[in-house]
């Protein structure tokens, strides 16, 4: 039962962040988001950690210290700040500027898991409150504060405006 439970949640995702990415005019991306949670790397530890509410790889964590599951998933995809940090030759961290079609993905990955785990309990601005309780996430600077704007501006203003306002930002910034 896990099994198909999980499948659908993921399918679902993936098919919320699909219509969110071709919102803003991210088609590829959308096609293509997630693609890796399919592979038996995540998808078998998907289901074995498998709760409904909240992703499989926290329970994973919680139990074992770390997610290998995640691990695979953010070195797969470039949506995920984690995977743009780094070392420079010190050994110091780096974190990284995202490219924003990444960024928007992100965006719109953000957006689909608060609706997916919250279902009927999702507001728009459900992605801004999990944002602010996690305010020790090490990420670029600007990237966070890219992100809080949006997330800031989807509370207020609701999705379509903030989609808008998306589509713009991808058009004037894409190199």
């Amino acid at each position: 039962m896990k099994f198909f439970k999980h499948l659908i949640t993921v399918t679902k995702h993936r098919l919320v962040v699909l219509k969110h990415c071709f919102k803003v005019g991210l088609y590829w991306r959308g096609i293509c988001h997630d693609l890796s949670k399919y592979s038996p790397s995540e998808f078998i530890p998907g289901v074995k950690y498998f709760q409904g509410n909240r992703s499989p790889q926290v329970k994973e964590r919680e139990l074992l210290g770390y997610s290998k599951a995640w691990l695979h998933h953010k070195g797969k995809n470039k949506h995920h700040f984690e995977y743009w940090t780094d070392t420079d030759a010190l050994g110091n961290t780096v974190f990284v500027k995202m490219p924003v079609v990444y960024f928007a993905e992100m965006i719109c990955d953000r957006i689909a898991a608060s609706k997916i785990y919250l279902k009927e309990k999702y507001t728009d601005s459900s992605p801004l409150e999990y944002f602010l309780s996690k305010p020790n996430a090490t990420m670029n600077q600007s990237t966070k504060q890219d992100l809080h704007y949006f997330l800031q501006m989807l509370a207020e203003r609701g999705e379509e405006y903030t989609f808008k306002a998306l589509k713009q930002f991808i058009k004037v910034n894409k190199a």
